[in-house]
């Protein structure tokens, strides 16, 4: 009885990952992508050439990052205690504390959507203000430990994953430039981003893999396309060499040095500003004329493929109006779906800080917020405004009918919708008591941090 009951904790089975390396039973490259040309360093040039030379995903990955650039983040303390409060503004000034921007870290997050993952190390410093020590340096002088950076862990820079003989991921292991020597990044010192996950695979997946089938033969098609009409245009090269010139040595089983030139000039033949030749005499050149229209229209086998990648990205909204179909309400369908899984990306980046960033800084800070309920979290805003008008009718058919009583949480809630200027305490409902929940604002509004509580600010005993 007490086997089977201990038995029971014990784990089994495993994930059945198809992961394999040089660095022994626990380290490996992953090989579950079924195409070669996507598997590892291989995957991540193609997916860099899909997102830096391709139009349409270059469209969509541009509307991406600027919509999650403009959104406003919030940190939420997990109670209402004095100590909840200090360690949500805590968290609020370490994120503008950092070497970098936060909307140049989250631009670097968004690499994950490109390739599938992105990982990040997190570099700590002691905060002793305006000190000439890289790893002192703030903008408080508190003492207590923030974040000095986020700084990525470029996916082209992976050599395996370290794992240990139960599946547990432990650690990166980079060969990045300039000195390409491996480095491991331990999992504890690092926030992991990924887009889905399979198998616990690390590498998450692509949000561009559906699209590359379309990409890759509208790439070719455009190749195809731009030759055919060089070609068309300035015709068709052809040269001809005098009777009796021998064009290959049946001897030496090679081709002579005349039709090796001939090759030459008809493959390098353009029509520009330095165009013309000069041939021996009895040899023949001339530009032959296309016989007519091809069989294929190039635009439509384009477009059929533009629209496809963008259907697999959910924005086919973008090529509405350029093909002259397409109603107000079918846009707003379309813009609404793609900003619903936008905002599920950015949901996304808010587990990853409330489970690996945000309580390893709390922890790391020992007794300084001791007492707090849970640990503050991260929240991000609406991806898309709301429309006003609709919004405002809404709460004034509620109010009207009885069903909303209006109270400062309403009033609270109305005026971050519309991105109004907070309540003032002192007046209307705000003389009373405070709001009920309160939250550290971040983003576009305000730029100043609010300051740590005090010992004084604490909850009294028995709160």
């Amino acid at each position: 009885m007490e086997k089977s009951r201990s038995s029971a904790f014990n784990e089994i089975g495993r994930l059945g990952q198809y992961r394999f390396g040089s660095g022994g039973m626990g380290s490996g490259i992953f090989y579950e992508e079924f195409l070669k040309e996507l598997h590892g360093r291989r995957g991540v040039e193609v997916y860099k050439e899909m997102s830096e030379n391709d139009d349409i995903i270059g469209a969509v990955l541009f509307a991406i990052e600027m919509l999650m650039r403009q959104v406003e983040w919030t940190v939420k303390e997990a109670g209402n205690t004095a100590a909840d409060k200090a360690a949500a503004e805590f968290i609020y000034s370490c994120m503008h504390d950092m070497e970098d921007a936060w909307t140049d870290f989250i631009s670097e997050v968004l690499s994950f959507i490109v390739f599938g993952w992105s990982l990040h190390e997190i570099v700590y410093k002691r905060r002793m203000g305006a000190t000439g020590n890289i790893n002192t340096r703030s903008n408080h002088d508190d003492g207590l430990i923030g974040w000095r950076k986020l700084p990525i862990r470029s996916q082209d820079t992976l050599w395996e994953w370290q794992y240990d003989d139960r599946d547990t991921l432990l650690g990166m292991v980079q060969m990045a430039p300039p000195h390409f020597q491996m480095t491991t990044i331990p999992m504890e010192k690092a926030l992991h981003f990924k887009t889905r996950s399979r198998k616990a695979n690390p590498e998450g997946r692509s949000l561009l893999r559906n699209a590359y089938q379309d990409w890759y033969f509208k790439r070719r098609v455009r190749e195809y396309e731009g030759i055919g009409v060089e070609r068309d245009l300035a015709g068709l090269p052809f040269i001809q060499p005098p009777e009796g010139t021998a064009l290959y040595d049946y001897e030496t089983m090679t081709p002579t040095p005349a039709l090796l030139e001939a090759e030459r000039i008809v493959q390098s033949v353009r029509r520009d500003e330095r165009e013309g030749l000069v041939l021996p005499h009895g040899w023949t050149f001339e530009l032959v004329n296309s016989g007519g229209n091809r069989q294929f229209n190039t635009n439509d086998i384009i477009q059929r493929y533009d629209n496809r990648i963008a259907m697999t990205l959910l924005a086919d909204f973008i090529l509405l109006g350029h093909e002259k179909v397409g109603s107000f309400a079918l846009s707003n369908d379309k813009t609404q779906l793609f900003g619903v899984a936008m905002g599920t990306y950015l949901e996304m980046i808010c587990q990853v800080f409330n489970k690996q960033a945000i309580p390893r800084l709390i922890r790391m800070n020992g007794d300084a917020f001791r007492g707090i309920t849970a640990y503050p979290e991260l929240i991000n805003g609406e991806i898309e405004s709301h429309n006003l008008k609709e919004f405002g009718d809404f709460i004034k058919s509620m109010v009207l009918s009885g069903v909303l009583t209006p109270d400062e949480d309403l009033e609270d809630h109305v005026r971050m919708v519309a991105n109004l200027p907070e309540r003032d305490p002192s007046t209307t409902y705000g003389a009373t008591r405070e709001p009920a929940v309160s939250l550290t604002r971040l983003g576009n509004v305000s730029t100043k941090p609010p300051s740590v509580a005090t010992e004084s600010e604490e909850a009294p005993e028995g709160e």
